[in-house]
């Protein structure tokens, strides 16, 4: 039995809100049960010296957690520079370039920041979630105003969590199980089930090719799922 109580393929409650931030060309608030992301997309006039004069826009991402997003408070300035966010942080700007047309908006960059409200497991997979949702509605801020014809994504994105728990693979781990898990993997997924990025980690012993693939079924079905969410807030 699940700390949750929740069935093996089962996900948490989760909330695609858009439209959260009053000044953003795009936002997103992405509850995933008690882990709560604001996610929110700025458009900037330029793009990094490295895309100069290459008529090709850029897509990065920026993560922090807030001080008390967790059980004791962190320090702003000792959570900033941590390897941990620099990873997160890079793996969501993976992710959304993954699906994103860079030559069809210009030399322009949209910088998504996703700020951890409230952490309680899979703060990484909610982001990439919710950032999906705050680009798409930049892009659409774009379209309206006639800087751009069409939205230049390709097809959604979406991250979950699965982990072995008490010897058993399950969706969507929460941070009980997280914490308990023999393994635990993030599994980054477009629409139409390809791979973008997939972090697998064996906390106790190794864990099996077979094991592996019955994690692999479950984020496949839980991507599924978020994308059905994220077209519902985007009402497509």
């Amino acid at each position: 039995m699940r700390p949750s109580g929740r069935a093996p393929d089962e996900l948490r409650q989760i909330v695609l809100e858009p439209d959260v931030a009053k000044y953003a060309e795009g936002s997103c608030l992405a509850r995933f049960g008690d882990t709560h992301v604001l996610c929110v997309a700025s458009v900037e006039d330029g793009v990094p010296p490295f895309l100069r004069n290459s008529g090709k826009g850029w897509v990065t991402a920026e993560y922090g957690m807030l001080p008390r997003s967790t059980h004791t408070r962190t320090d702003r300035k000792r959570a900033a520079g941590s390897g941990r966010t620099m990873e997160i942080q890079r793996l969501i700007g993976r992710s959304l370039r993954a699906v994103t047309a860079m030559h069809a908006f210009g030399e322009r960059q949209i910088r998504v920041d996703c700020d951890v409200i409230q952490a309680d497991g899979g703060t990484r997979t909610a982001s990439v979630t919710g950032a999906y949702v705050a680009l798409y509605l930049a892009f659409q801020h774009l379209k309206t105003i006639g800087v751009v014809d069409s939205i230049p994504l390709k097809e959604e994105v979406a991250a979950i969590s699965c982990g072995l728990h008490n010897g058993k693979a399950v969706l969507d781990l929460d941070y009980d199980e997280d914490v308990d898990a023999q393994a635990d993997a993030n599994f980054v997924l477009t629409a139409s089930g390809k791979l973008v990025e997939v972090q697998g980690t064996a906390e106790a012993e190794p864990f099996s090719r077979e094991q592996f693939d019955q994690l692999m079924a479950l984020a496949a079905k839980g991507v599924a799922e978020l994308v059905g969410l994220q077209r519902a807030a985007l009402n497509l």
